[in-house]
């Protein structure tokens, strides 16, 4: 993805319960003339993110977690947890993608979830609906957050593609945060799966 292909669409000023944070929207357009793909996402920026590293946390839309507050995963505890460390630190951004089911979409998860409850677990129910275990690239918050001037970051995620992936954009993980919560019986699979399949980093698993 070039820098250019990247575009801010607006800004305003967002206040919600963990504080003021500005709300940006960005646009990032790849592909020929004919086959043309936009893709969307927001950075909530709170504070000073460019005399320090700021942590940054990069959180894929999860629609049964984020917004219904599903216990078959520990988004929506991610979510609250990097709200949270941001406005104690008082600085600190937060990427949102839209990135449904690690990007298959919200119908083929929900066709996942189907597949779950029959025994499979969440790596064979991508696969058995013909999607890669992880169908992301987070090409995009790498060019958001140069975009937006910061260039080196903590980065709060278990995920080391996460790590990857910006390091390929040009910005740098001075630090990786883990970003662990106490996860509901209904999501220990989940997360099972996550660290021996995914290869995700956790301490206390």
């Amino acid at each position: 993805m070039s820098e250019n292909a990247v575009h801010q669409i607006a800004s305003a000023d967002f206040p919600t319960r963990w504080g003021t944070f500005r709300i940006y929207g960005f646009r990032a357009e790849s592909g020929t003339d004919g086959n043309r793909e936009a893709e969307e996402a927001v950075a909530l920026v709170m504070g000073d993110v460019h005399s320090a590293p700021p942590l940054v946390r990069v959180h894929s839309q999860c629609l049964t977690g984020d917004v219904f507050h599903s216990l078959r995963c520990d988004c929506r505890q991610q979510l609250e947890m990097a709200l949270s460390m941001i406005r104690d630190l008082g600085a600190g951004i937060l990427i949102y993608e839209q990135q449904e089911g690690r990007g298959i979409g919200l119908m083929a998860k929900l066709q996942a979830y189907e597949l779950q409850d029959s025994g499979l677990d969440t790596v064979e129910a991508n696969e058995r609906l013909g999607f890669k275990a992880d169908h992301r690239d987070f090409a995009l918050p790498g060019e958001m957050l140069k975009a937006l001037g910061v260039t080196r970051v903590r980065l709060l995620s278990n995920n080391p593609e996460k790590v990857e992936a910006l390091q390929r954009a040009g910005v740098e993980v001075v630090e990786r945060v883990p970003c662990e919560v106490s996860p509901s019986p209904h999501a220990e699979e989940y997360l099972k799966t996550k660290k021996e399949k995914l290869g995700h980093l956790f301490t206390s698993r």
